[in-house]
């Protein structure tokens, strides 16, 4: 089921152009990479199209409804989004299992399967053993940690991530991948990410979208498909 669907996407800054004529779709089931080089407008891309940037040409499509007819929910991580102050009240695990209430409703309790959601979350970023832990007293790397943790609790149907795995060591960069993937392979989900580390996300990735220009003329974008 297609989720999302760019067709001749121009955007521009202060009438310089940045992109021209991007043409891409994001379907269920299905892991998607974005890269290029620094300042090929990637993020100014995902933000173009969830519609945080008023589009000069072109037409975005986002489905209403999931693969299985609810309501498509869809989570985007921004770069080092993460900024809580020292005096953020709430601890690692309170902020993550708030994740879960807007599927539950506000003033649901959360079951058993809520709960196991937020520790697997919590676990595939290496943050289970500071759950405790105030938000505020974290590295800002932590910090980024937690608030996956928490999109991953919400269980969205598409994941827009830009460059999440910052700050990240190997071996929780590779968890955080493979829940990632098992969400998407055995889910239905779907990712689009940011990336300056394909050969990584390599093993995981479906296809790659690449944002490339001649000489100085704007962005575009080719589709890569993996190889069986």
């Amino acid at each position: 089921m297609r989720y999302l669907t760019v067709s001749g996407l121009s955007f521009q800054y202060d009438h310089n152009p940045v992109l021209d004529e991007i043409n891409y779709h994001l379907d269920s089931g299905e892991f998607v990479t974005l890269t290029g080089e620094n300042g090929a407008a990637k993020s100014t891309l995902i933000k173009a199209s969830l519609g945080l940037l008023n589009l000069q040409k072109g037409q975005v499509t986002i489905s209403d409804t999931n693969i299985k007819g609810k309501k498509l929910r869809l989570a985007y991580l921004p770069q080092q989004i993460a900024s809580f102050n020292a005096g953020f009240p709430s601890t690692v695990e309170e902020f993550v299992r708030s994740g879960r209430y807007p599927r539950k409703g506000w003033f649901s309790r959360l079951d058993a399967h809520d709960e196991e959601h937020v520790r697997a979350s919590l676990e595939s970023v290496g943050m289970w053993e500071s759950r405790q832990k105030r938000i505020g007293q974290l590295s800002g790397g932590q910090k980024q940690r937690v608030v996956i943790a928490r999109l991953f609790a919400s269980d969205p149907d598409v994941f827009v991530l830009d460059e999440p795995t910052t700050g990240m060591d190997a071996g929780t960069s590779q968890s955080f991948y493979d829940l990632l993937h098992h969400n998407v392979k055995h889910h239905s989900k779907s990712v689009l990410m940011i990336t300056h580390d394909p050969d990584d996300l390599a093993p995981y990735a479906d296809r790659n979208i690449h944002l490339v220009r001649n000489q100085n003329l704007p962005w575009r974008c080719f589709n890569v498909h993996k190889e069986e």
